[in-house]
């Protein structure tokens, strides 16, 4: 019967695991704002200009100014980048005028900073089309969310956080009944679209924070940071609504058995925690279907 939900909670303790103090300079830079970012830019394009100005016109550092540039445009984006750039190449353009040799043509600052100024502009380019590329291999086509790739590097990131920390987690395993005959008798037209319905409903309620992902057929994964079990239960009872309404307005005759654990503790690894709540989730689709099993790890 739709709507009905069975709560099944297992406590397991582990021994503590060891974790690592220290934060990568990528993790840090990623959780920053925009504006910060760009304040901390802007900075180190200032203070190589300085260090450009006193090691003199013997002295090359231009290429130090692709540091700021790159970082800027990686993090906030190609826009910012190429404004980076021309800052950088009218700083270069500056300390270049008041180094220069009185012997030199006039021009030749001028020419240079132009030629830096290409060549920044590349860089930028080529990274964002980087950028882009690596944020399309995390996404599904289909229902566009993350992908069984994109959880896996987010969980990483995730876990070692949580042990840094030591902050509640928790991860869902998400897996439709009844799928196959909707795709066998209505079409994989109609399967397709209802994917991207539960896509579009689950990125609808979860938070900035949280990640989605679809993890192959019709199989899908959340982690929840800083959440604990109560919330957790609140959070997925009300999601399962939503999906099962979602469902219902298109006469799709689908329900959804779900595995949610909460680690207070941090497990061995990502796997662990994968392999855990997927079992969880083929409990519940065992019994009865349209279950919610919870499990609070500890």
């Amino acid at each position: 019967m739709i709507g009905i939900i069975n709560y099944e909670v297992r406590t397991y303790r582990t021994e503590d695991n060891n974790w690592d103090d220290q934060m990568s300079v990528i993790e840090y830079l990623g959780k920053r704002s925009n504006g910060v970012l760009v304040v901390y830019g802007m900075l180190l394009i200032s203070g190589i200009g300085v260090l450009d100005y006193l090691s003199g016109p013997e002295l090359g550092v231009s290429l130090f100014y692709l540091l700021p540039i790159s970082l800027i445009t990686w993090f906030v984006g190609l826009r910012v980048g190429l404004s980076a750039s021309f800052v950088s190449a009218f700083i270069w353009l500056a300390v270049a005028i008041l180094n220069r040799d009185p012997q030199r043509t006039v021009f030749v600052p001028y020419w240079n900073a132009l030629v830096r100024l290409g060549f920044f502009i590349v860089v930028v380019f080529l990274q964002d089309s980087l950028k882009k590329e690596q944020r399309r291999a995390r996404i599904d086509p289909l229902t566009r969310i993350g992908n069984r790739r994109h959880f896996f590097q987010i969980a990483n990131s995730e876990l070692e956080r949580s042990r840094r920390y030591n902050r509640p987690f928790t991860v869902a395993y998400m897996d439709l009944d009844n799928f196959k005959t909707v795709n066998d008798t209505l079409g994989h037209k109609a399967g397709d679209s209802l994917l991207k319905a539960v896509a579009a409903t689950i990125k609808e309620h979860i938070r900035s924070t949280d990640t989605a992902a679809r993890l192959g057929g019709d199989e899908f994964a959340l982690f929840l940071p800083e959440t604990e079990a109560e919330a957790a239960r609140i959070f997925f009872d009300k999601l399962n609504r939503q999906l099962l309404e979602a469902m219902q307005k298109k006469n799709w005759p689908v329900t959804f058995s779900i595995g949610v654990i909460t680690f207070t503790t941090s497990p061995d690894s990502v796997d662990d925690m994968v392999a855990g709540v997927d079992a969880l989730m083929y409990s519940a689709k065992t019994d009865d279907k349209n279950f919610i099993k919870y499990e609070l790890f500890e």
